[in-house]
Protein backbone atom coordinates (compact mmCIF):
# COMPACT_ATOMS: atom_id res chain seq x y z
CA UNK A 1 0.00 0.00 0.00
CA UNK A 2 1.27 3.66 -0.90
CA UNK A 3 2.39 5.69 2.20
CA UNK A 4 -0.97 8.29 2.30
CA UNK A 5 0.67 11.98 3.53
CA UNK A 6 -1.86 14.22 4.35
CA UNK A 7 -2.10 16.72 1.65
CA UNK A 8 -5.34 18.68 2.58
CA UNK A 9 -3.52 21.86 2.61
CA UNK A 10 -1.02 21.28 -0.16
CA UNK A 11 -1.17 24.06 -2.37
CA UNK A 12 -0.91 21.62 -5.49
CA UNK A 13 -4.41 19.78 -4.26
CA UNK A 14 -5.85 21.68 -6.77
CA UNK A 15 -3.48 21.45 -9.95
CA UNK A 16 -3.79 17.62 -9.46
CA UNK A 17 -7.78 17.37 -8.75
CA UNK A 18 -7.75 19.46 -12.17
CA UNK A 19 -5.22 16.36 -14.13
CA UNK A 20 -7.98 14.23 -13.05
CA UNK A 21 -11.01 16.11 -14.09
CA UNK A 22 -9.32 17.16 -17.62
CA UNK A 23 -8.20 13.68 -18.05
CA UNK A 24 -11.35 12.08 -17.59
CA UNK A 25 -13.12 14.57 -19.79
CA UNK A 26 -10.15 14.07 -22.51
CA UNK A 27 -10.79 10.57 -22.59
CA UNK A 28 -14.78 11.02 -22.65
CA UNK A 29 -14.11 13.18 -25.95
CA UNK A 30 -11.89 10.21 -27.14
CA UNK A 31 -14.95 8.10 -26.62
CA UNK A 32 -17.30 9.87 -28.49
CA UNK A 33 -14.47 10.82 -31.38
CA UNK A 34 -13.80 7.85 -32.75
CA UNK A 35 -17.34 7.86 -33.95
CA UNK A 36 -17.38 10.55 -35.40
CA UNK A 37 -17.28 11.62 -39.17
CA UNK A 38 -15.22 14.07 -38.95
CA UNK A 39 -12.06 12.88 -37.47
CA UNK A 40 -9.58 11.08 -38.75
CA UNK A 41 -6.69 9.27 -37.04
CA UNK A 42 -4.53 12.42 -36.49
CA UNK A 43 -7.11 14.10 -34.97
CA UNK A 44 -7.38 10.68 -32.48
CA UNK A 45 -3.85 10.78 -32.20
CA UNK A 46 -3.76 14.89 -31.13
CA UNK A 47 -5.99 14.11 -28.27
CA UNK A 48 -4.84 11.13 -27.10
CA UNK A 49 -1.63 13.66 -26.38
CA UNK A 50 -3.40 15.66 -24.73
CA UNK A 51 -4.70 13.27 -22.48
CA UNK A 52 -1.44 11.81 -21.99
CA UNK A 53 0.01 14.70 -20.68
CA UNK A 54 -2.98 15.06 -18.01
CA UNK A 55 -2.01 11.53 -16.97
CA UNK A 56 1.85 12.19 -16.83
CA UNK A 57 1.11 14.91 -14.66
CA UNK A 58 -0.76 12.55 -12.13
CA UNK A 59 2.49 10.53 -12.23
CA UNK A 60 4.53 13.74 -11.01
CA UNK A 61 3.88 12.87 -7.12
CA UNK A 62 2.27 9.05 -6.82
CA UNK A 63 0.31 10.40 -3.04
CA UNK A 64 -1.23 13.17 -4.11
CA UNK A 65 -1.90 11.74 -7.86
CA UNK A 66 -3.95 9.19 -6.79
CA UNK A 67 -5.76 10.78 -3.73
CA UNK A 68 -6.57 13.22 -6.49
CA UNK A 69 -8.26 9.84 -8.70
CA UNK A 70 -9.15 8.07 -5.35
CA UNK A 71 -11.48 11.45 -4.61
CA UNK A 72 -12.61 11.15 -8.31
CA UNK A 73 -13.96 7.80 -8.00
CA UNK A 74 -16.44 9.15 -6.00
CA UNK A 75 -18.24 10.19 -8.47
CA UNK A 76 -19.16 6.95 -10.23
CA UNK A 77 -18.23 8.43 -13.32
CA UNK A 78 -16.58 6.05 -15.66
CA UNK A 79 -13.77 8.52 -16.92
CA UNK A 80 -12.87 9.18 -13.83
CA UNK A 81 -12.69 5.17 -13.43
CA UNK A 82 -10.46 4.69 -16.64
CA UNK A 83 -7.93 8.02 -15.05
CA UNK A 84 -7.69 6.02 -11.90
CA UNK A 85 -7.07 2.56 -13.21
CA UNK A 86 -4.30 4.11 -15.14
CA UNK A 87 -2.87 5.65 -12.31
CA UNK A 88 -3.01 2.87 -10.01
CA UNK A 89 -1.85 0.27 -12.61
CA UNK A 90 0.99 2.48 -13.37
CA UNK A 91 1.95 2.84 -9.88
CA UNK A 92 2.29 -0.62 -8.94
CA UNK A 93 0.44 -0.73 -5.72
CA UNK A 94 -2.37 -3.82 -5.24
CA UNK A 95 -4.53 -1.49 -3.21
CA UNK A 96 -5.19 1.15 -5.27
CA UNK A 97 -5.73 -1.41 -8.51
CA UNK A 98 -8.80 -3.28 -6.18
CA UNK A 99 -9.88 0.19 -5.63
CA UNK A 100 -10.02 1.32 -9.17
CA UNK A 101 -10.97 -2.07 -9.84
CA UNK A 102 -14.41 -2.50 -7.89
CA UNK A 103 -15.33 0.83 -8.80
CA UNK A 104 -15.10 -0.03 -12.05
CA UNK A 105 -17.24 -2.90 -12.06
CA UNK A 106 -20.26 -1.08 -10.49
CA UNK A 107 -22.45 -0.53 -13.36
CA UNK A 108 -21.90 -1.15 -17.06
CA UNK A 109 -20.64 2.75 -17.84
CA UNK A 110 -17.88 2.53 -15.55
CA UNK A 111 -16.91 -0.89 -16.56
CA UNK A 112 -16.00 0.44 -20.06
CA UNK A 113 -13.74 3.19 -18.39
CA UNK A 114 -11.69 0.29 -16.65
CA UNK A 115 -11.59 -1.77 -19.83
CA UNK A 116 -10.22 0.96 -21.67
CA UNK A 117 -7.60 1.33 -19.53
CA UNK A 118 -6.31 -1.97 -19.99
CA UNK A 119 -6.57 -1.23 -23.90
CA UNK A 120 -4.70 2.32 -22.87
CA UNK A 121 -1.71 1.09 -20.87
CA UNK A 122 1.18 -0.61 -22.50
CA UNK A 123 1.54 -4.10 -22.65
CA UNK A 124 4.09 -4.81 -19.85
CA UNK A 125 1.17 -3.45 -17.53
CA UNK A 126 -1.56 -4.48 -18.59
CA UNK A 127 -1.32 -7.97 -19.99
CA UNK A 128 -0.20 -9.54 -16.27
CA UNK A 129 -3.76 -8.41 -15.19
CA UNK A 130 -5.57 -9.01 -18.16
CA UNK A 131 -4.07 -12.84 -17.49
CA UNK A 132 -5.28 -12.68 -13.99
CA UNK A 133 -8.60 -11.81 -14.94
CA UNK A 134 -9.06 -14.44 -17.66
CA UNK A 135 -7.93 -17.17 -14.75
CA UNK A 136 -10.43 -15.52 -12.40
CA UNK A 137 -13.47 -17.26 -10.89
CA UNK A 138 -15.26 -14.19 -11.12
CA UNK A 139 -17.37 -13.86 -13.73
CA UNK A 140 -16.66 -10.18 -13.82
CA UNK A 141 -13.02 -10.71 -13.81
CA UNK A 142 -13.26 -13.09 -16.85
CA UNK A 143 -15.59 -10.61 -18.57
CA UNK A 144 -12.95 -7.48 -18.45
CA UNK A 145 -10.33 -9.80 -19.22
CA UNK A 146 -12.16 -11.47 -21.89
CA UNK A 147 -13.16 -7.09 -23.29
CA UNK A 148 -9.55 -6.38 -22.62
CA UNK A 149 -8.38 -8.36 -25.23
CA UNK A 150 -11.29 -7.53 -27.55
CA UNK A 151 -10.08 -4.04 -27.17
CA UNK A 152 -6.08 -5.06 -27.40
CA UNK A 153 -6.84 -8.14 -30.39
CA UNK A 154 -4.92 -10.67 -27.68
CA UNK A 155 -5.96 -13.87 -28.74
CA UNK A 156 -5.80 -16.10 -24.94
CA UNK A 157 -5.25 -18.92 -26.76
CA UNK A 158 -6.45 -22.15 -24.74
CA UNK A 159 -8.22 -19.76 -22.27
CA UNK A 160 -10.36 -18.04 -24.43
CA UNK A 161 -10.85 -22.22 -25.55
CA UNK A 162 -11.73 -23.12 -22.00
CA UNK A 163 -14.45 -19.93 -21.46
CA UNK A 164 -16.70 -20.81 -24.34
CA UNK A 165 -16.99 -24.26 -23.35
CA UNK A 166 -17.47 -24.16 -19.94
CA UNK A 167 -20.85 -24.17 -18.73
CA UNK A 168 -21.05 -21.90 -16.52
CA UNK A 169 -19.65 -19.52 -18.83
CA UNK A 170 -22.06 -19.88 -21.04
CA UNK A 171 -24.99 -18.96 -18.92
CA UNK A 172 -23.24 -15.62 -17.89
CA UNK A 173 -24.72 -14.11 -20.60
CA UNK A 174 -22.25 -10.77 -21.27
CA UNK A 175 -19.05 -12.40 -20.77
CA UNK A 176 -20.57 -15.57 -23.56
CA UNK A 177 -21.34 -12.87 -25.81
CA UNK A 178 -18.58 -10.52 -25.22
CA UNK A 179 -15.89 -14.25 -26.08
CA UNK A 180 -18.01 -15.17 -29.02
CA UNK A 181 -17.54 -11.53 -30.70
CA UNK A 182 -13.51 -11.71 -29.44
CA UNK A 183 -13.94 -15.25 -31.58
CA UNK A 184 -14.84 -13.33 -35.00
CA UNK A 185 -12.67 -10.75 -34.30
CA UNK A 186 -9.52 -12.59 -33.50
CA UNK A 187 -10.52 -15.34 -36.63
CA UNK A 188 -10.67 -18.23 -34.15
CA UNK A 189 -11.67 -20.89 -36.68
CA UNK A 190 -11.34 -23.64 -34.73
CA UNK A 191 -13.86 -22.48 -32.18
CA UNK A 192 -16.74 -22.38 -34.90
CA UNK A 193 -18.47 -25.70 -33.62
CA UNK A 194 -19.17 -23.04 -30.31
CA UNK A 195 -20.18 -20.38 -32.33
CA UNK A 196 -22.80 -22.44 -34.43
CA UNK A 197 -23.50 -24.20 -31.10
CA UNK A 198 -24.91 -20.51 -29.74
CA UNK A 199 -26.62 -19.13 -32.61
CA UNK A 200 -29.68 -21.54 -31.05
CA UNK A 201 -29.22 -19.82 -27.91
CA UNK A 202 -32.69 -18.12 -27.29
CA UNK A 203 -30.63 -14.80 -25.56
CA UNK A 204 -30.80 -12.33 -28.05
CA UNK A 205 -27.45 -11.02 -26.80
CA UNK A 206 -25.49 -14.51 -27.42
CA UNK A 207 -27.56 -15.10 -30.91
CA UNK A 208 -26.45 -12.12 -32.09
CA UNK A 209 -22.93 -11.94 -31.55
CA UNK A 210 -22.57 -15.86 -32.48
CA UNK A 211 -24.25 -14.95 -35.63
CA UNK A 212 -22.24 -12.09 -36.56
CA UNK A 213 -19.11 -14.09 -35.27
CA UNK A 214 -20.18 -16.53 -38.18
CA UNK A 215 -20.81 -14.30 -40.99
CA UNK A 216 -17.07 -12.95 -39.82
CA UNK A 217 -15.51 -16.61 -40.03
CA UNK A 218 -16.69 -16.70 -43.71
CA UNK A 219 -20.54 -18.98 -42.51
CA UNK A 220 -22.56 -16.67 -44.72
CA UNK A 221 -25.50 -18.57 -44.41
CA UNK A 222 -25.77 -17.27 -41.07
CA UNK A 223 -27.21 -14.13 -42.50
CA UNK A 224 -30.40 -15.11 -42.00
CA UNK A 225 -30.33 -15.03 -38.31
CA UNK A 226 -29.19 -11.77 -38.52
CA UNK A 227 -32.23 -10.55 -40.39
CA UNK A 228 -34.40 -10.17 -36.96
CA UNK A 229 -31.55 -7.41 -36.03
CA UNK A 230 -31.62 -5.12 -39.71
CA UNK A 231 -35.26 -5.37 -39.26
CA UNK A 232 -35.95 -3.82 -36.12
CA UNK A 233 -34.45 -0.68 -34.18
CA UNK A 234 -32.48 -1.28 -31.35
CA UNK A 235 -28.63 -1.33 -30.00
CA UNK A 236 -27.48 -3.71 -32.38
CA UNK A 237 -28.90 -3.20 -35.62
CA UNK A 238 -26.54 -0.90 -36.98
CA UNK A 239 -23.92 -3.10 -36.42
CA UNK A 240 -26.08 -6.00 -38.47
CA UNK A 241 -26.54 -3.26 -41.14
CA UNK A 242 -22.73 -2.73 -41.29
CA UNK A 243 -22.23 -6.48 -41.62
CA UNK A 244 -25.21 -7.66 -43.37
CA UNK A 245 -24.81 -5.80 -46.46
CA UNK A 246 -21.47 -6.22 -46.87
CA UNK A 247 -21.99 -9.83 -47.38
CA UNK A 248 -25.40 -10.52 -48.99
CA UNK A 249 -24.97 -10.24 -52.87
CA UNK A 250 -26.68 -7.16 -54.46
CA UNK A 251 -29.79 -8.41 -55.96
CA UNK A 252 -30.31 -9.84 -52.26
CA UNK A 253 -29.46 -6.92 -50.27
CA UNK A 254 -31.72 -4.42 -52.56
CA UNK A 255 -34.63 -7.30 -51.21
CA UNK A 256 -33.76 -6.47 -47.82
CA UNK A 257 -33.73 -3.18 -48.65
CA UNK A 258 -37.35 -2.96 -49.85
CA UNK A 259 -38.00 -4.83 -47.03
CA UNK A 260 -36.68 -2.59 -44.24
CA UNK A 261 -38.47 0.21 -46.52
CA UNK A 262 -42.01 -0.69 -45.92
CA UNK A 263 -41.69 -0.09 -42.03
CA UNK A 264 -41.14 3.99 -42.03
CA UNK A 265 -39.57 3.41 -38.38
CA UNK A 266 -36.40 1.69 -40.32
CA UNK A 267 -35.89 5.15 -42.30
CA UNK A 268 -32.67 5.69 -41.43
CA UNK A 269 -31.54 1.71 -41.23
CA UNK A 270 -32.83 2.27 -45.46
CA UNK A 271 -30.07 4.93 -45.66
CA UNK A 272 -27.34 3.51 -43.78
CA UNK A 273 -27.67 -0.18 -45.62
CA UNK A 274 -28.11 1.91 -48.63
CA UNK A 275 -24.63 3.60 -48.20
CA UNK A 276 -22.92 0.15 -46.96
CA UNK A 277 -24.09 -1.61 -50.32
CA UNK A 278 -22.38 0.56 -52.10
CA UNK A 279 -25.02 0.25 -55.29
CA UNK A 280 -24.88 3.39 -57.50
CA UNK A 281 -28.37 2.05 -58.11
CA UNK A 282 -29.69 3.90 -54.76
CA UNK A 283 -27.99 7.45 -55.54
CA UNK A 284 -30.93 9.32 -56.87
CA UNK A 285 -32.97 8.02 -54.26
CA UNK A 286 -30.72 9.29 -51.72
CA UNK A 287 -30.47 12.64 -53.48
CA UNK A 288 -34.05 12.78 -53.28
CA UNK A 289 -34.02 12.23 -49.56
CA UNK A 290 -31.36 14.92 -48.82
CA UNK A 291 -34.64 17.12 -49.27
CA UNK A 292 -36.09 15.62 -46.13
CA UNK A 293 -34.42 17.98 -43.15
CA UNK A 294 -34.70 14.89 -40.59
CA UNK A 295 -32.44 12.44 -42.70
CA UNK A 296 -31.32 15.10 -45.33
CA UNK A 297 -27.41 14.71 -43.54
CA UNK A 298 -27.44 10.80 -42.90
CA UNK A 299 -28.30 10.72 -46.60
CA UNK A 300 -25.55 13.13 -47.50
CA UNK A 301 -23.22 10.59 -45.68
CA UNK A 302 -24.19 7.37 -47.87
CA UNK A 303 -23.53 9.47 -50.89
CA UNK A 304 -20.76 10.21 -49.87
CA UNK A 305 -19.83 6.53 -49.10
CA UNK A 306 -20.71 5.42 -52.24
CA UNK A 307 -19.51 8.02 -54.59
CA UNK A 308 -16.33 9.17 -52.71
CA UNK A 309 -17.71 12.90 -53.17
CA UNK A 310 -16.52 14.87 -49.70
CA UNK A 311 -19.54 17.46 -49.97
CA UNK A 312 -17.04 20.53 -48.44
CA UNK A 313 -14.44 19.65 -50.78
CA UNK A 314 -16.65 19.74 -53.61
CA UNK A 315 -18.34 23.06 -52.09
CA UNK A 316 -22.25 21.33 -52.40
CA UNK A 317 -22.38 22.07 -48.35
CA UNK A 318 -26.56 23.83 -47.84
CA UNK A 319 -27.48 25.37 -44.47
CA UNK A 320 -29.41 23.80 -42.19
CA UNK A 321 -33.35 24.91 -42.64
CA UNK A 322 -34.35 27.38 -40.50
CA UNK A 323 -36.88 26.02 -37.72
CA UNK A 324 -35.85 22.45 -37.73
CA UNK A 325 -34.32 21.65 -34.02
CA UNK A 326 -32.62 18.08 -33.45
CA UNK A 327 -31.10 18.63 -30.29
CA UNK A 328 -32.44 18.03 -26.89
CA UNK A 329 -35.51 19.76 -25.22
CA UNK A 330 -35.47 21.38 -22.14
CA UNK A 331 -38.06 19.31 -20.97
CA UNK A 332 -37.39 17.14 -18.60
CA UNK A 333 -40.20 14.76 -18.99
CA UNK A 334 -39.79 14.66 -23.23
CA UNK A 335 -38.74 10.98 -23.87
CA UNK A 336 -36.97 11.94 -27.12
CA UNK A 337 -34.44 13.81 -25.55
CA UNK A 338 -31.55 12.90 -27.22
CA UNK A 339 -28.07 14.85 -29.14
CA UNK A 340 -28.95 15.38 -32.87
CA UNK A 341 -27.58 11.71 -34.21
CA UNK A 342 -26.29 14.15 -37.51
CA UNK A 343 -24.95 16.65 -35.57
CA UNK A 344 -21.32 16.36 -37.40
CA UNK A 345 -22.46 15.75 -40.99
CA UNK A 346 -22.57 18.58 -43.31
CA UNK A 347 -25.92 19.97 -44.77
CA UNK A 348 -26.21 19.13 -48.80
CA UNK A 349 -26.99 21.57 -51.23
CA UNK A 350 -29.56 18.87 -52.74
CA UNK A 351 -29.29 20.74 -56.40
CA UNK A 352 -25.68 21.26 -56.13
CA UNK A 353 -24.84 17.49 -55.44
CA UNK A 354 -27.85 16.43 -58.07
CA UNK A 355 -25.89 18.44 -60.90
CA UNK A 356 -22.60 16.74 -59.37
CA UNK A 357 -24.46 13.21 -60.18
CA UNK A 358 -25.22 13.83 -63.43
CA UNK A 359 -21.67 14.37 -63.99
CA UNK A 360 -20.33 11.83 -62.16
CA UNK A 361 -22.88 8.95 -62.27
CA UNK A 362 -22.26 7.70 -66.22
CA UNK A 363 -18.41 6.55 -64.64
CA UNK A 364 -20.50 4.36 -62.01
CA UNK A 365 -22.04 0.96 -63.07
CA UNK A 366 -25.41 -0.90 -61.39
CA UNK A 367 -25.32 -3.79 -59.62
CA UNK A 368 -21.23 -3.16 -59.00
CA UNK A 369 -19.87 -2.44 -55.57
CA UNK A 370 -18.19 0.64 -54.71
CA UNK A 371 -16.88 2.21 -51.70
CA UNK A 372 -15.70 5.93 -51.46
CA UNK A 373 -16.12 5.84 -55.60
CA UNK A 374 -14.11 3.27 -56.30
CA UNK A 375 -15.01 -0.18 -56.84
CA UNK A 376 -12.99 -2.51 -53.63
CA UNK A 377 -10.21 -3.39 -53.53
CA UNK A 378 -7.63 -4.30 -50.61
CA UNK A 379 -5.20 -1.56 -51.93
CA UNK A 380 -8.08 1.02 -51.23
CA UNK A 381 -9.03 -0.46 -48.18
CA UNK A 382 -5.83 0.11 -46.75
CA UNK A 383 -5.28 3.91 -47.89
CA UNK A 384 -8.77 4.64 -46.20
CA UNK A 385 -7.66 2.65 -43.28
CA UNK A 386 -4.63 4.86 -42.50
CA UNK A 387 -5.54 8.11 -44.15
CA UNK A 388 -9.40 8.18 -44.00
CA UNK A 389 -12.39 9.49 -41.51
CA UNK A 390 -13.18 7.21 -38.25
CA UNK A 391 -16.16 6.06 -39.97
CA UNK A 392 -14.78 5.41 -43.48
CA UNK A 393 -11.60 3.53 -40.87
CA UNK A 394 -14.51 1.45 -39.44
CA UNK A 395 -15.80 0.43 -42.97
CA UNK A 396 -12.66 -0.44 -44.01
CA UNK A 397 -11.36 -2.23 -41.26
CA UNK A 398 -14.73 -4.66 -41.99
CA UNK A 399 -14.32 -5.11 -45.46
CA UNK A 400 -10.51 -5.94 -45.23
CA UNK A 401 -11.11 -9.06 -42.70
CA UNK A 402 -14.31 -9.93 -44.86
CA UNK A 403 -11.50 -10.29 -47.76
CA UNK A 404 -9.77 -12.51 -45.91
CA UNK A 405 -11.45 -14.99 -42.94
CA UNK A 406 -7.94 -15.39 -41.63
CA UNK A 407 -7.09 -11.77 -40.52
CA UNK A 408 -7.64 -10.60 -37.35
CA UNK A 409 -10.17 -7.27 -37.27
CA UNK A 410 -8.48 -4.60 -37.46
CA UNK A 411 -9.65 -2.58 -34.07
CA UNK A 412 -9.80 1.06 -35.22
CA UNK A 413 -10.82 2.22 -31.94
CA UNK A 414 -7.71 1.15 -29.66
CA UNK A 415 -5.42 3.80 -28.82
CA UNK A 416 -2.70 5.47 -31.02
CA UNK A 417 -1.09 6.14 -27.80
CA UNK A 418 2.75 4.71 -27.00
Amino acid sequence: MMPQHNTSENVYNGVYAQYVETASFLWVLRCLAVYRPHYTLQDIRALEQRLGLQLDGLMTSIDQGWAACEAGLETGEAGEVFTAAVIAIRSHDTFSIRQAVDAGLTSPDTQRGLISALGWLPASLAMPWIEKFLNGKDMRHKYLGVAASSVRRYDPGEILTTIVKREDCQQHAPLFARALRLIGELRRQDLMPVVMMAIASNQPIIKFWASWAAVVLGHSKAIEHLRPYVMQPGPLQLRAIQLVFRVLPVEQARTWVSDMAKDKALERGVITATGVLGDPHAVNWLIAKMRDPKVARLAGEAFSVITGVDLERQQVLGRAPAGVEFGPTEDPDDPNVSLDPDEDLPWPEVEKVAALWRSHGPHFIVGRRYFLGQPLSVEHLRATLAAGYQRQRHAAALELALVDSHQRLVNTQATTFT
